[in-house]
């Protein structure tokens, strides 16, 4: 089971945060119904129609479940919290790096030679140290929703695990560890990867925290040691790279020697991972430096010189690529956002400490970690090896700056920049395939306790609509007419939003139900095995907004093989959008769809203006009162 702090979360006037609510099922049923009605055929949906109906007749199945589902909420902080964690992230025996860890790229450095990378590196790790002592002192503000329903103080608990949480593979599922103690004496390190080796820099000595002109010189002796070739060991980190359960056996075989024991004991309780990257050869645009984050480049470049469990790695490269990758299981993107850009801000905005030669102290060196290797392992290194360099193979990647507008030109349209951008991907992936699917949006559930997400379905009916006036039937449409449709689509994905922020989307409630069953041993409701709720949940489309304030962006795969991942930010007169699929799919291809949504992009605009020109022109009374003129011939 997950370990999690039970701290009850306030806000600042002490007022304790609501419960996560448990939806009505009649109105998640009508929802879900709803939902799927127009992506099914109709042969299908009648079927559907008929198990949801006989699922929540009085006195069924549903009910019986909902009861459950209740008493679970009185009983606990979150009902929903370790069904979503474990169905989200720890059952899922998919490889981390790029299935599930997102990252961010940092603009791209320009280092003059390797002292200039490992200053970097010297003032991001004192900037993470501050940034933990702010965590740690509870001295980081409570944040307040913002877009729809602003105000709403938000629950801070997963800052407090940003750096003390472990994620250890497991054969069947993994478990997420978060040290409680954090102020306790245990000696506070972090964990350097070098050339593939991982030593180990205590960042406490005589109780007192290293300064930078220190930590500077401690790296400078890692990278010492890491380039002597006689002592380099094989490269253990490509297992973490590696799938779940095939990472759980590795470490099974490893923990069979005390020396493999000790180095995992000291990476596992470490504060954070910080890799320093050999240059690769690449050009440092966005969609590679995005790729080189999201693996590495595989083990032939720096993929081995990582460590996936651990939740925060920072990548210093060499030649100025840099980031951090993160394990996703405890904590969303704006907390990933609100880091980095405080170590942004840190890093260029504080004059540097470096100081005087003389004022430095006497520090015992780094230790490199031993590791014992023997045929087995060795056969283990190269098969993670080898499947690392498959999914790097396998991804395909597309970083766009859509350059033509922003949130600015949206929002002088009275549209929600995100409803309008959900809008616009349906359109794209319509282009590119003739139908609307199953679309994630992540949303923040975090005005509840220990509130992560829950998902908004934006393939909505009124986008469908939208987007046929746009594509297939253009031709019957006027300009005001499709307008409406775009008003109507942007007005559904906006509510569909609030009921997900307020805790009445579907999907965590269905999981929850789904959930009791099994604790129950009751046989799997009819529901959940209906073709039609099993393709609802192959989330083709997945997407989410993570907005920077600072020069930097997000990314992350698919979820499924035939699926895009999307990730877009919008600024003031652009947005970054990062769309990731897989090679091997035939169905999928990011810069056919990177394509398609610039085109999407640019014909929503044009209907816009056409629009807001046609409202403000004087009738013309020779051609009958503002009659609307065909469009799309």
């Amino acid at each position: 089971m997950p370990i999690l702090e039970q701290q009850t979360a306030r806000d600042q006037d002490g007022q304790v945060l609501p419960k996560v609510p448990v939806p009505p099922l009649k109105q998640t049923l009508d929802m879900y119904l709803k939902c799927v009605q127009h992506l099914v055929k109709e042969e299908q949906f009648k079927k559907t129609k008929a198990i949801v109906e006989k699922f929540g007749a009085p006195g069924g199945t549903g009910e019986v479940l909902q009861k459950k589902l209740l008493e679970r909420r009185d009983k606990t902080t979150n009902w929903v919290y370790d069904y979503w964690l474990e169905d989200m992230y720890l059952n899922n025996r998919l490889a981390l790096p790029v299935n599930s860890s997102p990252v961010m790229v940092f603009p791209k450095q320009a280092f003059r030679d390797h002292k200039d990378a490992l200053r970097f590196a010297a003032r991001l790790i004192r900037g993470v140290l501050e940034y933990k002592a702010l965590i740690d002192a509870r001295g980081l503000p409570v944040e307040f929703a913002r877009g729809q329903l602003a105000g709403t103080p938000m629950c801070m608990e997963q800052y407090n695990r940003l750096f003390t949480s472990y994620r250890y593979p497991g054969l069947k599922t993994d478990t997420l560890k978060v040290q409680m103690n954090a102020a306790s004496s245990a000696p506070e390190h972090i964990i350097v990867a070098c050339k593939n080796q991982f030593f180990v820099l205590d960042i406490v000595a005589n109780s007192k925290q290293l300064n930078e002109t220190e930590i500077l010189s401690q790296l400078e002796k890692i990278m010492k040691m890491a380039e002597n070739a006689e002592d380099r060991l094989p490269p253990f980190g490509i297992l973490t790279s590696d799938g779940r359960t095939e990472w759980a056996q590795a470490r099974d075989a490893l923990v069979k020697d005390q020396t493999n024991r000790d180095s995992l004991a000291l990476i596992e309780s470490c504060l954070c991972v910080v890799c320093l990257d050999e240059p690769n050869g690449l050009q440092p645009n966005d969609t590679n430096r995005a790729l080189l984050m999201l693996h590495g480049g595989g083990s032939e470049r720096n993929g081995a010189n990582r460590w996936y469990d651990k939740s925060m790695q920072f990548v210093v490269g060499m030649d100025g690529v840099c980031g951090v990758v993160c394990d996703h299981s405890p904590f969303e993107g704006i907390v990933l956002v609100q880091c980095s850009e405080y170590l942004m801000k840190y890093i260029t905005g504080t004059p540097s400490k470096i100081a005087t030669s003389s004022s430095i102290r006497e520090l015992p060196p780094p230790r490199r970690l031993l590791w014992k290797c023997n045929p087995h392992i060795q056969g283990l290194l190269k098969a993670s090896g080898d499947r690392l360099q498959r999914l790097v193979n396998n991804l395909d990647m597309d970083v766009f700056k859509f350059e033509v507008y922003g949130k600015e030109f949206i929002k002088k349209q009275k549209m929600s920049p995100d409803a309008f951008i959900q809008v616009a991907l349906q359109l794209a992936f319509y282009k590119c395939n003739g139908r609307l699917v199953s679309t994630y949006e992540s949303a923040s559930i975090r005005r509840f306790q220990e509130g992560r997400v829950d998902n908004i379905r934006s393939a909505t009916a009124e986008a469908l609509a939208f987007v046929k006036s746009m594509t297939d039937e253009r031709g019957t449409f006027t300009d005001s007419e499709k307008m409406k449709r775009l008003r109507d689509a942007i007005n559904a994905q906006t509510n569909y939003t609030i009921a997900a922020i307020t805790g009445m989307a579907i999907d965590n409630h269905l999981l929850g139900l789904i959930r009791i069953a099994k604790e129950l041993n009751m046989e799997k409701p009819e529901i959940f095995c209906d073709e039609t709720y099993l393709a609802s949940n192959q989330f083709i489309l997945s997407t989410s907004q993570v907005p920077t304030t600072v020069e930097m962006f997000c990314c992350y795969g698919p979820v499924v093989p035939n699926g895009y991942g999307a990730c877009y930010n919008p600024q003031s007169n652009h947005i970054i959008f990062c769309v990731s699929s897989f090679w091997e799919s035939t169905q999928t291809s990011s810069a056919v769809f990177v394509k398609a949504l610039n085109e999407g992009l640019l014909e929503i605009r044009d209907l816009c203006m056409s629009s807001s020109a046609a409202a403000t022109k004087p009738t013309d009374s020779s051609q009958g009162a503002g009659q609307p003129r065909k469009s799309g011939k």
